[in-house]
């Protein structure tokens, strides 16, 4: 008896597949609009938080300063952002949506949901809803919690 755990039924594996699955499948509906899935990633941020440092968009999207700068520089080329010094720490980038982004940011919407539906199809009832509460909770027990850390 193998002491791994197949990949299909890790849960690492089979979250990681399906995240991909769903990247790829954005990735090619959304071309039309001009958007990788980590385009469309930071833009969801910038609509969510509004204008965000250069720094902060990175930790959010897990990728490396020099490819965040890279990622940027591409969507500043196509119209999606604008990147101005902050006023209070000009050391500090901030980005921000251009009124391109906002203007596309609904159609983008509408593509994400109909992959959601197709990804979801078939589920029976109340599996989504528990699907995502289940999502929930792996991602609250996995995350920092400080009130449990100042207990310590």
């Amino acid at each position: 008896m193998s002491l791994l755990t197949p990949p299909h039924e890790s849960l690492g594996f089979l979250l990681h597949d399906a995240s991909r699955a769903i990247r790829r499948r954005f990735e090619a509906r959304a071309t039309e609009l001009g958007l990788s899935a980590a385009q469309w990633r930071c833009l969801v941020h910038l609509m969510r938080e509004g204008p965000s440092p250069q720094a902060r968009l990175a930790g959010l999207l897990e990728i490396e300063p020099i490819s965040m700068s890279r990622l940027l520089d591409r969507m500043q080329d196509g119209g999606w952002i604008t990147r101005e010094a902050d006023p209070a720490d000009r050391r500090v980038r901030l980005v921000t949506a251009t009124p391109k982004t906002c203007a596309a940011f609904a159609e983008a919407k509408k593509i994400a949901e109909a992959i959601y539906a197709d990804a979801l199809a078939g589920l029976p009832p109340g599996t989504r809803e528990s699907l995502m509460a289940t999502l929930g909770r792996i991602i609250a027990n996995l995350s920092p919690n400080p009130e449990s850390q100042d207990a310590r």
